[in-house]
């Protein structure tokens, strides 16, 4: 009874700390989601009604969203640019997944390790010798050649190589451990039956990494559409959403529409994170 009574404090105390700890992190998301609605020119209190307006209004000095131009550009590309790296990074990533789990090759884990240091790598050195090296490598074969490489330039492929360059390392440690987990018999109990190696991976073994695949999909899309460090270096006149508000927050300060911009995508990074853990699960109780 005694010890019973001693753990009662500890256990009010964790139970505290955890109900502050996810009060910090909803705080923030909540202020900008409550300010997306006011009726205010500015994204502050007092509260002055309800409205719709940072959404939907057609009009200055209350453009909504849905009318402002420039942010609906961002978001579309942001959207190409997340697509291409989800799609190359998933792609990669399978592929390195079967490289180091099944392949055998000197130094392998030398490689691993080279495979996993983007990831660490801070954005800003990681964008500005992305930056470095293209536009050195532009600049020779102009001199030397006489060839315009347009695509070396900042702009959009380079948005999408520098991202796909430490995206990649996500998906393939997200597949990796989904394909550790598979049992090869069921491959070879195939191929004894007479499949080919191609039917045996298109109907066996990459059904079993689909839930990785588009677990490791939506990580690669979310992390692309709000980075912002290595996208700052490497960015053309094509700006994506991250810049394009950033820029609107530089110049005119920080105000009601930009809340509503996150209030969508909080909504949208929910239902993409829920859309991740329901294809999981749903596989794991088969």
């Amino acid at each position: 009874m005694l010890a019973q009574n001693k753990a009662t404090p500890f256990l009010w105390g964790y139970r505290l700390y955890i109900a502050a700890f996810f009060v910090f992190l909803a705080a923030p998301l909540v202020a900008a989601s409550v300010f997306a609605f006011n009726d205010s020119l500015f994204p502050a209190l007092p509260w002055q009604g309800f409205t719709l307006d940072w959404f939907f209004n057609d009009s200055e000095p209350k453009l909504g969203m849905f009318h402002d131009r420039r942010l609906l550009r961002g978001i579309y590309y942001s959207f190409v640019i997340a697509a291409l790296v989800a799609t190359l990074a998933v792609t990669v990533g399978t592929t390195n997944a079967f490289l180091f789990v099944r392949g055998q090759f000197p130094a392998k884990n030398f490689f691993y390790i080279v495979m996993i240091v983007p990831l660490v790598i801070p954005g800003v050195i990681l964008g500005i010798s992305i930056l470095v090296l293209a536009s050195n490598t532009a600049n020779f074969m102009e001199n030397r050649y006489d060839m315009e490489l347009e695509l070396l330039r900042p702009g959009i492929f380079l948005v999408v190589m520098g991202q796909f360059s430490f995206i990649t390392t996500i998906t393939s440690l997200v597949i990796t451990a989904r394909l550790k987990k598979f049992d090869e018999s069921m491959e070879e109990a195939a191929l004894n039956l007479g499949a080919s190696r191609a039917r045996v991976l298109w109907t066996i073994t990459l059904p079993y990494l689909r839930p990785a695949m588009i677990a490791a999909g939506i990580v690669a899309f979310l992390v692309s559409f709000e980075n912002f460090n290595t996208t700052l270096f490497l960015v053309g006149s094509e700006s994506p959403l991250t810049i394009t508000m950033y820029d609107r927050v530089a110049k005119v300060g920080s105000t009601p529409v930009l809340n509503a911009v996150s209030f969508v995508l909080i909504i949208g990074s929910g239902l993409l994170a829920l859309v991740s853990i329901l294809v999981q699960r749903d596989k794991t109780v088969r």
